[in-house]
């Protein structure tokens, strides 16, 4: 069997406070070939970005404690030093990080910045580095590149800022892209246009992207395949059209009947009662019981008391009593519960 391009097991991050120690992740999974778009979806502090960060190496250093493997084309990330992981950082794993803003330091220039992630992973001249990021600037649309090159990121808006970010990301063209939240301070119309630059970039490139989001919508338009998480776990992952027309997970359910739709000429959305548990003290049984409106429907009160395992068949998979079945958890609506 060959070796996955990314192999994800048993992914747990933790981190000591002084009220406890709060599971990030725990327990996560996940596989990427070559080429694949998947999306990574949930609420905020469901361990979307700390999963990003921690296969980026960004919490190496910190006193986070992270267990479990990244498997990075067979070589495991985990123990990797930080001098280990700089030649996988930037060159084989690029970042496009949520705020550009505060992401890029404010007194160098964009150019300038760009140029150096280049020189970091090339033997290259500063005139040759600032060539390529010259080109880069153009390749992702920033008018009048030359210029540019020499403006400061608060001389930009926040569309352009987020190409820059891009280019950054982009300047050595890593295998793996991971994209945290690339839209979500942008309007509808570069939101747009951002998305259809990075589908146009890898398909240059060839790279596999991860866009880790609470946006299915932007899921549903660019990714292959979906992971959904909740309490630093992975719930449900689907083929697209699985994960919105037979999905498997009632946590999925909430997030999709959670969206607003055109056809609803109220514009009422439905929320998801309750809240995440508490990644410092998080319950026996499964993570999302408290809020479930199914839970009830499982014999021998399990969900309050077993922890669900991550079962199905092929690519779908669900980690939820009832849905052991896959096929019978169709039958299973949000309303039918209620």
């Amino acid at each position: 069997m060959a070796t996955p391009f990314l192999d994800i097991r048993d992914l747990r991050v933790d981190f000591p406070t002084d009220d406890g120690v709060v599971h990030a992740v725990n327990g996560m999974d996940l596989r990427l070939e070559r080429g694949d778009t998947i999306g990574i979806v949930g609420e905020s502090g469901s361990g979307k970005t700390v999963t990003s960060q921690t296969l980026m190496g960004l919490l190496k250093g910190s006193s986070a404690r992270v267990t479990g493997q990244i498997l990075f084309e067979g070589t495991d990330l985990v123990p990797l030093t930080e001098n280990e992981m700089r030649p996988y950082r930037g060159r084989k794993i690029g970042m496009i990080f949520q705020d550009p803003l505060s992401a890029m330091h404010p007194y160098y220039t964009v150019g300038t910045q760009i140029a150096e992630a280049y020189r970091v992973h090339n033997r290259v001249s500063a005139k040759a580095a600032k060539a390529q990021a010259i080109d880069m600037l153009a390749r992702v649309g920033i008018p009048d590149p030359v210029s540019r090159y020499d403006a400061h990121p608060h001389e930009f808006s926040g569309g352009m800022r987020q190409r820059a970010m891009i280019a950054m990301a982009l300047i050595c063209e890593p295998e793996l892209l991971i994209a945290d939240e690339p839209t979500t301070a942008l309007d509808v119309t570069v939101q747009a246009q951002i998305l259809d630059l990075i589908s146009s970039l890898q398909q240059e490139t060839g790279s596999a992207v991860v866009y880790v989001t609470h946006d299915l919508g932007v899921v549903a338009e660019v990714c292959q395949r979906v992971v959904v998480m909740y309490g630093g776990q992975c719930v449900e992952q689907a083929e697209m059209e699985d994960a919105f027309l037979r999905t498997a997970h009632p946590y999925t359910k909430g997030l999709l009947a959670s969206m607003p739709s055109m056809a609803d000429e109220a514009g009422r959305l439905t929320p998801i009662p309750g809240f995440p548990p508490s990644l410092l003290d998080l319950p026996q049984g499964c993570l999302f019981a408290d809020r479930c409106p199914v839970a009830h429907l499982v014999p021998g009160n399990r969900c309050r008391t077993e922890r669900p395992v991550l079962h199905g068949a092929g690519s779908h998979r669900s980690r939820c009593h009832l849905s052991e079945d896959l096929g019978a958890s169709e039958s299973i609506t949000m309303e039918a519960a209620r």
